[in-house]
């Protein structure tokens, strides 16, 4: 069974999740992020999904908008033996077909018991009926097998009508079933068609902006599609470029990607999965320059980043948390006086921190960061999210402010990102 699509059309893919306990957060869909990334690796983008419980109602209005959308539809969850599990016959009343018993799944079901010294229950016979008309995928991994079904209403442009292929939901299955099963019968259905993504990651400005100078090139339906997303003030740029094949899709993601770094300059800091830390790590190494830290309201969490890099000991040396008033004073050697006059969330401690621990370690850079996290200690003048970053080096010192919004935790995650992005800055300089 397969399907075929006239030359040049397009080949989509819309995946449908089932089952009450993803609706109700009891488990975590990963199966829709690992079929979404198989399927883009041959060629066919994920345009859409939807997540349903288990009602036979829901699931069809599901399976009809997921074949609306897309050419191929990609359904996990439902396939078990208990009275939950009606996907099968979702699908056949989708189908407009019978369920039948297929007397070879049935033995097949048996067997794997049998040979497991265990006994069927009767519950698990109705996992041998499918839909009439469909393909049994064989699950190596349990009792449920997979159906692909083509439906029988084909539309303008397309010679069959569209693939439906239904998995159970456990995430092994799922995964063994795909490589061995469906992926065969996809890289047929996707042809020539190629998608090529690239990721360009940024710092130091906010979606809103980025979409702004970016203008038309985030516009819907656009090829190559430009999505962006955000996690801690790291904005990711997602380039999809979609093509007959892989040659003419990297040169559409080239091409964009050039236009992106002309127009968005050094906000970009990097590609792919690279974090701050890294970029930052691979320049001081490349530079051989070197870098302490004194922190007092990230408490260490910037360290940890830096840290977090295979081969940072090679520019790392120095790193305090020096919380309180009186470590700043005897463990950095801040004058006791600014902290009195100027308090310890200000401009003037945070460069005092930066200068001492520079000096103290005999490093090239050194970053001094104090702030309030929160969720207390606010006041008007000095309200929760304030920080004052600092970075000291042979070309002077920067000091800059800040106020960071969200809970604790983001604030001082957001510090200890953004001290990293003034210290890109400066080693870029």
């Amino acid at each position: 069974m397969g399907i075929r699509l006239k030359s040049g059309f397009m080949k989509k893919a819309c995946i449908v999740s089932i089952g009450d306990e993803i609706l109700t957060g009891q488990t975590v869909d990963t199966n829709a992020s690992y079929l979404s990334e198989k399927l883009v690796s041959i060629g066919v983008p994920v345009v859409s999904s939807y997540t349903v419980g288990d009602d036979i109602e829901s699931i069809v209005k599901s399976l009809k908008l997921a074949s609306s959308d897309a050419d191929l539809v990609l359904a996990t969850g439902g396939l078990g033996p208990t009275d939950d599990d009606i996907t099968r016959q979702a699908l056949a009343k989708f189908l407009g077909a019978e369920l039948e018993l297929q007397e070879e799944l049935l033995q097949e079901i048996q067997d794997f018991f049998t040979s497991r010294g265990r006994q069927m229950a009767a519950k698990c016979k109705v996992q041998a009926y499918v839909p009439a008309g469909t393909k049994a995928l064989a699950n190596n991994l349990g009792t449920a097998p997979g159906i692909m079904a083509e439906t029988t209403r084909p539309e303008p442009g397309r010679t069959k009508g569209k693939l439906v292929i239904v998995l159970p939901g456990v995430p092994s299955e799922v995964r063994q079933m795909f490589e061995e099963s469906v992926l065969p019968e996809l890289r047929s259905f996707a042809g020539g068609q190629a998608v090529v993504i690239r990721k360009l990651r940024c710092f130091g400005t906010g979606e809103s902006n980025i979409a702004g100078l970016l203008g038309d090139m985030m516009q819907r339906g656009r090829n190559p599609l430009i999505n962006c997303t955000a996690e801690y003030g790291v904005i990711t740029l997602h380039i999809i470029a979609t093509a007959k094949d892989r040659i003419q899709a990297q040169q559409m993601a080239e091409k964009d990607e050039k236009l992106l770094r002309e127009t968005l300059g050094e906000f970009i800091y990097g590609t792919g999965e690279q974090a701050l830390a890294d970029v930052v790590g691979e320049k001081l190494a490349q530079e051989n320059k070197t870098i302490a830290v004194a922190e007092s309201c990230t408490g260490g969490t910037l360290a940890k980043l830096v840290t977090d890099i295979p081969g940072a000991s090679h520019y790392f040396t120095h790193g305090w948390i020096t919380y309180s008033n009186e470590a700043k004073t005897s463990e950095l050697g801040v004058p006791a006086d600014v902290i009195a006059i100027y308090g310890a969330v200000s401009e003037q401690v945070a460069e005092a921190m930066a200068q001492c621990a520079r000096k103290k370690a005999g490093t090239d850079f050194a970053i001094g960061i104090t702030g309030i996290a929160g969720p207390a200690g606010g006041s008007e003048q000095k309200p929760i999210g304030l920080v004052y970053i600092s970075v000291d080096s042979n070309n002077g010192c920067e000091t800059k402010r800040f106020v960071f919004s969200h809970d604790r935790s983001s604030i001082r995650l957001r510090a200890a990102q953004t001290a990293l992005n003034m210290l890109r800055l400066k080693i870029y300089v």
